[in-house]
């Protein structure tokens, strides 16, 4: 059950947390291979200056930091492709420089994830988790 954690350092608007939460889903299943159902998001707003980058040189343009808790697994490929779509979807959105993200990626075991009626086993090719 990924949980893909967004962090900004201002106030979004509704549309732009919708757009950002139904675009990373998609983006996660289309490159992860796997459904929907299991992704879980978090958008995190906070103050200007509450979130640093040592390399950002304009912060007031926006400062993103991500991470996301994956079943490990995936290829180097599908990982970079995901991290750089991650920074696609933010420029667009929120017009955020990319160079002023940061974004990691921790892998788990699939049984590290669970939701009420059972845990998740370790990621295979084309699954969909929730689907017996």
């Amino acid at each position: 059950m990924p949980h893909l954690q967004f962090e900004i350092n201002r106030s979004l608007k509704e549309a732009e947390k919708i757009t950002i939460a139904t675009q990373a889903r998609q983006l996660f299943s289309a490159v992860m291979d796997t459904g929907t159902d299991h992704i879980s998001i978090s958008i995190r707003e906070f103050p200007a200056c509450n979130l640093s980058i040592g390399r950002a040189h304009e912060p007031e343009r926006g400062i993103a930091l991500v991470n996301a808790d994956i079943r490990a697994g995936r290829t180097m490929e599908q990982r970079r492709e995901l991290t750089l779509g991650f920074m696609d979807l933010l420029h667009r959105t929120l017009q955020i420089p990319k160079e002023q993200m940061y974004v990691t990626l921790t892998e788990h075991k699939g049984e590290d994830f669970h939701l009420q009626e059972r845990f998740l086993a370790s990621w295979q090719e084309g699954e969909d988790p929730l689907v017996d």
